[in-house]
């Protein structure tokens, strides 16, 4: 049993060489509506696609088109082609040219800049100073960062979070002596009792 293929369609691409070749081959002028006719008759372009496939070669430069009276007509020459593409290579050959000239100035800078601050003995000997003295750096800065605990900054914030610590901790035995006093005077038990019994030492409330 033979197995027949649908035929694959046409790529963009391949529609805007179609529609170019009507345009070359006639050497005339086409409205939009007559382009989608002569699309699927000559060149087997779907129809529907032939106003997107004109307008990507109208926006590339490569189809003319102008409104005359109340009809919009749409051209392209064989030599249009040509003369686009050597434009962008000239336009291609001028920016590199701009370029290679701009290259050549930065250098050029580059050479005076080095005749005007030579690497004397003096000089080399001070750069090599600059890069010992930043490894030096470097190194203290390891060392300060080692001993970060000792930092006035970091001292002053584990200060103020002892003082924070004391300060509720003061405010937790203040609460548990009014509640034995309360607790004393509501059932008469020995406060020496309720402290033994809940295994609370006599310095509890030593905090200063």
């Amino acid at each position: 049993m033979q197995h027949f293929q649908a035929p694959r369609g046409l790529s963009l691409e391949e529609k805007r060489t179609k529609l170019l070749e009507i345009f070359h081959e006639s050497k005339d002028f086409y409205q939009l509506k007559e382009l989608e006719k002569l699309g699927p008759k000559l060149k087997g372009i779907v129809s529907q696609t032939v106003k997107e496939v004109l307008q990507s070669l109208v926006d590339d430069g490569l189809v003319q088109g102008d409104k005359i009276g109340a009809s919009n007509f749409f051209w392209s020459f064989p030599s249009q082609r040509g003369t686009i593409v050597q434009n962008r290579l000239d336009n291609v050959k001028e920016t590199r040219t701009s370029y290679e000239a701009q290259l050549a100035e930065l250098k050029t800078a580059i050479e005076h800049e080095r005749t005007l601050r030579p690497l004397s003995d003096s000089r080399a000997a001070a750069l090599e100073q600059l890069t010992s003295m930043k490894k030096q750096v470097a190194v203290l800065q390891e060392e300060i960062d080692a001993y970060g605990a000792c930092d006035p900054v970091k001292v002053e914030e584990k200060r103020r979070a002892v003082t924070l610590a004391h300060e509720a901790a003061v405010r937790w035995t203040d609460n548990y002596s009014i509640l034995l006093s309360h607790f004393t005077r509501q059932t008469g038990m020995d406060a020496q009792d309720i402290r033994r019994y809940l295994e609370i030492g006599d310095d509890y409330e030593d905090i200063f």
